[in-house]
């Protein structure tokens, strides 16, 4: 005789005689400790690792309470690809630990992207060109998840709402979010400057309009002259090359123009002091050593004249 069962929801007898503590347990993240070696960094991870005061505050939270966060990864054929979790692996590397607390999920491509860009975007301090690397990989995630073909998006977003899905979870405008893709068009020592806060934003963005080959003469030229655009300056070099107008002495004319806030300059070439100074030596160093110089010559100039005074 064949008897109809009812399921009551239970799965054997440790369920039936669990508590409810027990099973929302059971509910949890597993935490497994993961040798260091076997975590591979993620693919193009946009964050820097960098040995600053915060990672020495890590280093230290690590060493007297251990690591309080576990890191997510995803298994791989040899080993795990670390999600979350760069700096708290470098923390723990450079403590001579060998494992750290780690929960592994198995996840598509699109969803490691997402994850890794929405864990890391809430660290404090962000470099524009972390945002700017790390939105463009989350909307080209989104766009393969929702089966959407890649579009061009202009500076004020009129593509679908990604960029608005994006800003919304980071506290930014969805126009703010293209901005910052923007820059990922710029050539590295330009968008290095944008980092450095010497070229502001809404400037770098406009900028990122022009070719590789501008943008190279810009950054000699930049470097030479020792100054950056203005918003007006860079909206000229956008036009001129959209026009394909722009020449090189054109950058250099355009950049050439004092600003109406720009202080008296005094501008020597590099190759003409160049040779007093190591063949390694950068802008940086060698500005330094000049007014390091400087004080020593106006020192012997009041030296002598309080000499002969006497």
């Amino acid at each position: 005789m064949k008897f109809d069962t009812i399921n009551l929801g239970l799965t054997g007898y440790d369920d039936l005689f669990m508590s409810s503590e027990e099973r929302a347990d059971r509910k949890k993240p597993k935490v497994e400790e993961i040798a260091i070696s076997e975590l591979r960094p993620f693919k193009d991870h946009p964050f820097r690792v960098k040995e600053d005061e915060e990672m020495e505050q890590l280093k230290k939270s690590i060493h007297e309470s251990g690591v309080l966060v576990p890191a997510l990864a995803r298994p791989t054929e040899d080993g795990y690809e670390l999600i979350s979790g760069h700096r708290r692996m470098a923390a723990c590397a450079a403590l001579g630990l060998e494992t750290m607390p780690v929960i592994v999920r198995k996840l598509t491509d699109e969803e490691a992207v997402i994850a890794m860009v929405d864990s890391n975007l809430q660290r404090e301090h962000l470099l524009p060109s972390e945002k700017a690397f790390a939105y463009k990989m989350k909307m080209d995630a989104l766009k393969r998840k929702a089966g959407r073909p890649e579009k061009n998006s202009s500076q004020v977003a009129t593509n679908f709402d990604t960029a608005a899905e994006i800003g919304k979870s980071a506290g930014e405008s969805r126009d703010q979010v293209f901005r910052y893709i923007r820059l990922t068009n710029l050539i590295e020592p330009i968008l290095k400057m944008v980092d450095e806060g010497r070229i502001a934003l809404t400037p770098a963005v406009e900028l990122s309009y022009l070719t590789c080959h501008e943008q190279a003469i810009l950054y000699e030229t930049m470097s030479r002259d020792e100054a950056t655009p203005s918003l007006s300056q860079a909206q000229r070099l956008r036009k001129l090359s959209q026009e394909y107008t722009l020449t090189d002495a054109g950058i250099s004319q355009i950049m050439s123009e004092e600003k109406p806030n720009q202080k008296e300059q005094i501008r020597l070439r590099r190759d003409e002091f160049s040779r007093y100074f190591p063949s390694g030596y950068s802008s940086k160093q060698i500005k330094a050593d000049i007014i390091a110089g400087l004080d020593l010559l106006k020192r012997q100039r009041e030296h002598s004249r309080d000499r002969d005074s006497r």
